[in-house]
């Protein structure tokens, strides 16, 4: 059987000088946390096949435009066509082909950074596994075409800042796919999603926990457990967040007074709007204004 680990027509390909890696990326503040080690491109990749019994260096992202390959990552075979998005976890096993019948076209990074073992968990965690399916998006694709072609052009700090700091963007539209495409978001998001939109039109109200589940469809308890679950806050403590922002764009770009902006956000006490307000941000409603000012 013929294996190839490159050499495909069309194909574009960038691996990072490792000096540029050790000294530039891996030590500048700006570019330690994620940085691409190596980029491309394979177009219709015939008997493309890679085996790393010891996993690679770094974490490897593979998306596939079109046709279909295999992925085995720790023995756990995942089939992988159109759209889907897998990544790979620095030294995990894993080996990978195309199909030789229709073989795929993918788009692929290698990846390292203080913060990449995290990033890559949290995939992992919002995937629900190693593997997940993208919706298509042309942004994302001209983004991927906007970090390779500046790394082709060189190793400029700009250069490097630039592309480095778009593939963050690039990878969280990979991990939030309904986010990067709203409502295309999974069910569970759909539902946050939906609440965070209605207390947004509702800030001058005094929103229950009971009026929030309702919107959604949901039951308190439930819709609960799956805003908290997702946003890390229980729902009232959020929308007071989003309340206490409002406030901060009144104190700032209006003349209000501190009554009158309790009273724009629902809230017919001022005493207890400045006590939330200063929970919040760390200062009174008028220590704020003032600061700012």
């Amino acid at each position: 059987m013929i294996r190839k680990k490159e050499g495909f027509q069309g194909q574009r390909m960038i691996v990072i000088p490792r000096n540029i890696l050790s000294r530039k990326c891996a030590k500048e503040a700006l570019l330690s946390p994620l940085y691409i080690t190596d980029i491309g491109y394979y177009p219709r990749a015939l008997f493309h096949h890679r085996k790393r019994p010891q996993g690679a260096d770094q974490h490897i992202l593979i998306y596939c435009l079109e046709g279909k390959g295999t992925v085995t990552l720790k023995k756990v075979s995942y089939n992988i066509q159109a759209g889907d998005c897998i990544l790979l976890p620095r030294k995990w096993a894993h080996e990978y082909s195309a199909d030789e019948k229709d073989p795929w076209t993918i788009y692929w990074a290698h990846f390292l950074g203080s913060s990449s073992d995290e990033i890559t968990e949290k995939a992992l965690k919002e995937w629900g596994g190693h593997k997940t399916f993208l919706p298509h998006s042309p942004e994302r694709l001209e983004q991927f075409e906007r970090i390779y072609q500046q790394l082709q052009r060189g190793y400029r700090s700009e250069y490097l800042a630039y592309s480095n700091m778009n593939f963050w963007s690039f990878l969280s539209s990979c991990i939030y796919p309904g986010i990067h495409k709203p409502g295309q978001a999974n069910q569970q998001h759909d539902a946050v999603d939906q609440a965070i939109d209605y207390m947004n039109k509702n800030l001058d109200k005094m929103l229950t926990l009971q009026q929030m589940a309702a919107a959604v469809n949901l039951s308190q308890s439930h819709f609960s457990f799956l805003f908290k679950s997702s946003t890390g806050f229980p729902p009232i403590e959020y929308f007071n967040h989003l309340k206490v922002q409002k406030a901060c764009q009144y104190l700032l770009f209006t003349s209000l007074r501190i009554k009158e902006v309790a009273m724009q956000l629902g809230m017919e006490d001022p005493y207890y709007f400045s006590r939330m307000f200063t929970k919040v941000m760390g200062v009174s409603p008028a220590q704020y204004r003032e600061r700012k000012n």
